[in-house]
């Protein structure tokens, strides 16, 4: 047997050809000759789609009609990734054929896929929708969210508050929620399609509506506040550039507001002219944000002037690092959770990828590696931000150049900044110093190389974050509003354009967010958010955790790198950082969810997707009645016969319940174990287990194999028709049991040597799409030759004992027989079947 080894270990670790040992295989395409099959001996060969050369170069998939099975073989076509393309991205849905399709004539089904050729390349001229790749949506996107106004606004203060070691420690904690988390959402973003929605689509899916729909409406509602918390950053700084210059519209708070509802219109504009404009703002952004941070970096080791000297920036010196190491909290209400609470927002940005999924090439791929990588690289630079302002900067400066010190006298001078050659000791005592690390908010820009280089990159930071939460809002929003969970909000669900932009959603996202800008407050803007986030993580984690503890057969994730007990640990520590955040915050947004829990549940929406929660019940209940088994009758049995009908119920049930229980061991089922041994033995059909399994069929081999402990077996599958997945569906379920659990499992395909590597490519991509852990694909390129005599001989000894040979009885009635063994088959049936 010939062989063809995959060295790409993607679903498939080995692809081999099998061809038989008489010759090389032979694919025709032409008309059979029913009349001249099978010897000749009369009997009629049942109809098979086949097609000519000249017909087949007719339509587009010619190798797809080369490759239908064939007349020893089923009707059906062999599986393959077209039909599948409802899974696939930037592919337009092909239905799979039913059987009914294809004993059509010929010219229908050639008339069907001309018209769905036609189908496919009508407007030729129109603009696919606009669809992302790893990198741009989901990597840069994420980044440009998490980095925001807290690095560049907060993270320096939040240093000088609770000193270098614990500020990386409150980053470490922030990182593992987030970390977790995304494992968490790239293994239910692998476990499927995810459509738009985010957040609120993968937890409704796999928690149900009920959970779903309250987290959904708290989501939407924290993307909108995180808009306004990096739109309320933005108008600081130009607030400030404003004041420097003199320019005062009202007030200091007032001027804020006003900048914010500016600032946030011309976003809403960006966000009208739609996903692609929106993509490119983007990237000018990022790019600007990479400029200004290798601004930052440059001028951290340039040498100080005497103008940053006054205001505290001496360069990397060993004392100021070790003096900032250590906490110095300020304030009545400054503590470490509060600093926590205020940096948290600053790790929320994990979500953006998986918030615009429905536009994203391949969202299964591109939400793991983009939401990782953009983790990663996000928090090393608050790491070294971290470290790099607490070596630079001095807690304390007043600003002022003659408090210079001149020659040695240091006498009456307190603190670190003596030995540098600065008394700043009366605004220090006084708490009056408007510089230095625990003053001024801006340290970045002032230990930067080039002060408003650095001030691009606020704008940049804060303005793709507000940006790209303003565009998440509404796309988690609109998916709300199309499932009808709530009937008041479906006026929301509408989409326009190519791309089904939810404009109205982005209206009243951007009133919610006009009125949190009013509050013109980011310290106290961000524990709320952190709050929202905490929540919606919990949940995620959660789903994640559920889902698995659950062992549903359709949670089989492409993504492994995840742990249940990970996910549960996510979802415990984010609700106990809810409470330690904000308390009275953590309990409106529970009641807020209860609330809306308990309306859906009341208004009951028909909604049926299958959820995990659906599953535990199932499982429950099913356990539970099983165990009623073990329980004899009692008391109360015989007490319940003197009251009303319906009690009566009990007894019916448990006996019925014994029933089913001993039903699988009843000697009237031995049809069963006997074809269950033949298609597991080693030679056999669909699912064929092991290595060192006898041919013999006997009941007793059935309960040894599947009572046993099957070590490291194969289980072959024949997967020769294309039946949606059942035939992989039901060696998966085998494996998930703990004898079963270390078999490997190997996939057999048809095909011809010509085309054998482009079947091979095709079917390790299709078994990519199932998720399921196959060992080896095989390709066998001998489907058209004839079946060995010995073959068939083994297959007429094989159902022999199952044979009910009412032909030959004499004496006994049909009838008689058939009564007595209704699992056996006729002769009538056999010569029915025995072509097939």
């Amino acid at each position: 047997m010939g062989q063809f080894t995959s060295k790409r270990n993607v679903t498939a670790r080995g692809v081999h050809s099998s061809t038989n040992e008489e010759g090389p295989p032979r694919y025709s395409s032409h008309h059979f000759d029913s009349s001249t099959m099978n010897g000749g001996n009369g009997l009629r060969i049942p109809p098979t789609i086949v097609v000519s050369d000249e017909e087949s170069r007719l339509r587009r998939g010619s190798r797809a009609e080369l490759r239908r099975s064939s007349v020893y073989s089923t009707m059906d076509l062999v599986p393959q990734l077209e039909h599948y393309a409802n899974t696939l991205p930037r592919q337009m849905t092909k239905s799979r054929p039913t059987l009914e399709t294809l004993r059509k004539t010929f010219e229908v089904r050639l008339s069907f896929s001309l018209y769905m050729e036609n189908e496919e390349s009508e407007d030729p001229k129109g603009k696919a929708p606009v669809r992302f790749g790893w990198i741009i949506g989901v990597k840069m996107r994420c980044m440009l969210n998490i980095w925001g106004v807290i690095m560049f606004l907060r993270l320096s203060w939040i240093t000088s508050q609770a000193g270098i070691v614990l500020t990386c420690v409150i980053i470490l904690m922030s990182v593992v929620v987030t970390s977790v988390t995304a494992l968490s959402i790239s293994a239910i973003a692998t476990n499927g399609r995810v459509r738009s929605g985010g957040a609120y689509f993968m937890i409704s899916r796999t928690l149900g509506p009920e959970i779903g729909g309250p987290i959904g409406l708290v989501f939407a509602l924290a993307n909108a506040m995180a808009c306004a918390l990096h739109t309320v950053g933005c108008s600081l700084v130009v607030r400030d550039l404003m004041h420097e210059f003199g320019a005062v519209m009202v007030d200091p708070i007032n001027d804020v507001r006003i900048i914010g509802v500016i600032t946030v219109t011309v976003l809403l504009m960006i966000t009208q002219a739609g996903m692609e404009w929106e993509s490119k703002t983007q990237i000018l952004f990022f790019l600007a944000l990479m400029v200004s941070f290798a601004n930052y970096l440059v001028g951290t080791v340039i040498p100080p002037t005497v103008d940053k000297q006054a205001i505290g920036i001496f360069g990397y010196r060993g004392d100021i690092f070790v003096q900032n190491l250590t906490p110095d909290w300020r304030g009545a209400q400054n503590d470490f959770f509060r600093m926590f609470a205020i940096f948290f927002p600053a790790a929320t940005g994990i979500m953006s990828g998986v918030n615009i999924c429905g536009d994203l090439k391949d969202p299964a791929t591109a939400i793991p590696k983009g939401t990782l990588m953009a983790i990663f690289w996000t928090t090393l630079s608050y790491l070294v931000i971290a470290v790099t302002t607490g070596s630079c900067v001095v807690r304390d400066a007043s600003g002022n150049k003659s408090h210079i010190l001149t020659g040695n006298n240091t006498d009456g001078c307190v603190g670190l900044a003596c030995n540098l050659g600065w008394n700043f000791t009366d605004c220090s005592q006084s708490q009056t110093c408007r510089y230095g690390l625990a003053n001024n908010f801006n340290v970045l820009g002032q230990l930067s190389g080039f002060y408003y280089i650095i001030i691009v990159g606020i704008f940049a930071a804060t303005l793709s974050s507000a940006l790209g939460f303003l565009v998440s809002a509404p796309k988690i929003f609109q998916c709300l509003c199309n499932d009808q969970i709530y009937p008041y909000i479906i006026f929301f669900a509408k989409g326009y354009g190519k791309n089904n932009e939810p404009r109205r959603a982005y209206i009243l996202c951007y009133l919610i967010a006009t009125a949190v800008i009013l509050i013109a407050d980011l310290n106290a803007i961000a524990p709320l958010i952190s709050n929202f986030f905490l929540c919606s993580y919990a949940l995620i984690n959660f789903s994640c955790f559920h889902a698995s503890i659950t062992n549903s057969p359709g949670w089989r994730p492409s993504f492994h790198y995840y742990s249940k007990w990970a996910a549960l640990f996510g979802a415990i520590i984010s609700v106990v950082l809810m409470f330690l955040f904000t308390w009275w915050a953590a309990l409106v947004t529970l009641s807020i969810i209860i609330f809306l829990l308990g309306y859906v549940n009341y208004n009951k929406p028909k909604l049926n997707w299958g959820s995990s929660m659906q599953a535990s019940t199932y499982n429950m209940a099913l356990s539970s009645s099983v165990s009623l088994t073990g329980v004899e009758d009692h008391n109360i049995v015989d007490f319940q016969h003197i009251f009303i009908i319906p009690i009566m119920i009990c007894p019916l049930f448990i006996h019925l319940l014994n029933k089913m229980v001993k039903w699988p061991n009843k000697s009237d089922l031995k049809l069963l174990p006997g074809i269950l041994d033949f298609f597991l033995s080693s030679k056999a059909s669909p699912c064929v287990a092991a290595d060192d399994m006898s041919d013999e069929g006997s009941s007793n081999q059935m309960k040894t194999v599947f009572q046993n402990d099957q070590g490291k077996k194969t289980i072959d599958v024949y997967w020769i028709a294309d039946d949606g997945g059942l035939t992989l569906l039901v060696p998966y379920l085998v494996t998930r049991r703990k004898r079963w659990r270390r078999c490997k499992v190997r996939v057999f395909t048809v095909g011809d040597e010509q085309n054998m590597e482009e079947t091979r490519d095709e079917m390790m991509a299709l078994l990519q799409r199932f998720r399921l852990n196959i060992s080896d694909v095989i390709v066998m390129t001998d489907i058209e030759k004839r079946p060995h005599p010995k073959s068939l001989s083994r297959f007429v000894d094989s159902v022999a004992p199952f044979r009910l040979h009412d032909e030959q009885q004499e004496g006994v009635s049909v009838q008689e027989l058939r009564q007595s063994a209704p699992w056996k088959i006729s002769d009538k049936q056999f010569e029915a079947f025995k072509l097939k």
